[in-house]
């Protein structure tokens, strides 16, 4: 049972849960630097790109992670080619947590403490060094505990999108422990998903750690 359904499942579950952590954070990413860069006070202020775009990104956050899997499926068909599986899932799987990554990264970057940036104005540092040397430099640590948590997070929407056709191991629990009563199957899934959330949680600390050296 275990090489034939749970461990295709992890499989799946990686696949999806890596692709969507890099994807997000890369979307992430680009959005925190345009709302912290357009924000009052910002390295270019621009009121109205600024609540345009945290509209978009709350309007994103308030959609429970189910229904946006149905909303958006349209557009997952149209890049995939089809609304179900593990490739599929990964789009609103992207989509679902962008817009969290994105929080998670601003809130990383405003608490770098606002005199180091001032020191680099005044010593002539353009705003892409701003932003890449002297922000996301500082801000690693809390980055990296903020990835951390985005990585759980998307760890729980793929078990979520799982019991919907995704596959990975909410496929597994739906299936195979909740609609054939395999109550050891169940209980396998739901120790599987501990390890990995603890897994990735400890890396997270260790790192953090390290970067805040």
């Amino acid at each position: 049972m275990f090489q034939e359904v749970i461990l295709p499942a992890i499989i799946e579950s990686f696949i999806m849960v890596g692709a969507a952590t890099i994807l997000a954070t890369i979307i992430g990413f680009g959005v925190a630097i345009v709302l912290i860069i357009s924000e009052e006070g910002g390295l270019i202020p621009n009121k109205i790109l600024y609540k345009v775009l945290d509209f978009v990104v709350n309007l994103l956050r308030s959609f429970p992670f189910f229904i946006l899997m149905v909303v958006i499926s349209p557009l997952t068909k149209a890049i995939v080619g089809r609304t179900t599986g593990t490739f599929a899932a990964i789009v609103p799987l992207t989509i679902g947590s962008a817009p969290f990554a994105a929080r998670l990264i601003e809130s990383s970057l405003k608490a770098v403490d606002k005199g180091v940036v001032e020191a680099a104005k005044s010593m002539g540092a353009t705003n892409s060094q701003i932003i890449f040397k002297v922000l996301l430099k500082e801000a690693k640590p809390a980055l990296s505990s903020g990835i951390t948590l985005l990585i759980i997070s998307i760890i729980g929407y793929s078990a979520m999108a799982g019991s919907i056709g995704a596959g990975g191991l909410g496929d597994v629990a739906v299936n195979y422990g909740y609609y054939r009563f395999d109550t050891t199957v169940m209980v396998v899934t739901v120790i599987v998903l501990i390890i990995l959330v603890q897994l990735i949680q400890t890396i997270g600390n260790i790192l953090y750690k390290k970067l805040s050296k």
